[in-house]
């Protein structure tokens, strides 16, 4: 389900605002949007920004946000969901284009591919709206020019919360840039908790029996891999708790490592 919208008649110009360009909305709890890039905005893969609206006092309501296109795009896109009370998603779920939303121009995270150290393969996991870093790291040449193997696990309640995954798989696929590499290295790994689907199961139990491998035939997690992390409290200690019993090492921008975990979005809705 998409929906754009015609721009608004009115827009307010905002300190670091940059023009909403297109909106979709893929189920009634997620949506995504793109924005104008800000002109000084150089980024990493994977890394996010603050980005928020004016609350009812006229003070910024700011939250993280992932930058979800390629560090190529010449605008951003973010994921987001929708919760009714919550103090930014209400107010940014009835965004239209022509709209502004304040973009601050400073990238960081732990979701980037300096942060972990070389190996063979790259397993990127993720729940819900914890996709987005992911989303720009496929997209980067520099991913397959270090791995032999990229596999994205996506695990959501519902199908539908899973469009979002299959889309970015055929854009990158249709990719000039990276779309050869892709279809040679990329694997979408797609779960489902709440319905029926093709793979059913919260991916870390998936992962514990061997599911996870078996479905792919490929050998289990090694300390030959790298893993990062994005998704709920218990989803990023679950995949901690088998990554370093899988002899990994956590890394960091500081120290790079075997796996690194996104630990700005925790507490925050990740669907």
């Amino acid at each position: 389900m998409s929906d754009f919208f015609s721009p608004s008649q009115t827009v307010e110009t905002l300190p670091y605002g940059e023009t909403v360009t297109s909106v979709r909305h893929w189920t009634d709890q997620l949506f995504s949007f793109r924005v104008t890039r800000p002109k000084s905005l150089r980024f990493r893969s994977g890394e996010f920004v603050m980005i928020g609206l004016p609350g009812d006092s006229g003070k910024p309501i700011l939250r993280a946000y992932s930058i979800a296109s390629p560090i190529w795009d010449e605008e951003l896109e973010f994921y987001s969901i929708k919760v009714p009370d919550g103090p930014l998603t209400s107010r940014l779920q009835n965004i239209r284009i022509g709209d502004q939303v304040i973009v601050r121009p400073k990238p960081t995270g732990t979701l980037v591919l300096d942060a972990v150290v070389p190996g063979k393969r790259l397993f990127l996991i993720a729940t819900g709206t914890g996709i987005a870093p992911f989303a720009s790291i496929i997209r980067d040449p520099d991913t397959y020019a270090a791995y032999d193997e990229i596999i994205l696990a996506h695990t959501c309640r519902t199908n539908a919360e899973l469009s979002y995954g299959y889309e970015l798989k055929k854009r990158t696929l249709a990719d000039p840039l990276v779309g050869e590499d892709a279809a040679r290295k990329l694997r979408h790994y797609a779960t489902t908790t709440r319905e029926a689907s093709v793979h059913e199961g919260r991916i870390t139990n998936l992962m514990r029996n061997g599911s996870f491998y078996g479905d792919l035939g490929i050998a289990p997690l090694n300390s030959d891999d790298r893993v990062m992390i994005c998704g709920s409290m218990a989803l990023n200690q679950d995949v901690k708790t088998i990554s370093v019993a899988a002899g990994l090492v956590e890394g960091s921008n500081s120290r790079p490592g075997q796996f690194v975990v996104e630990k700005a979005f925790v507490g925050e809705e990740l669907v």
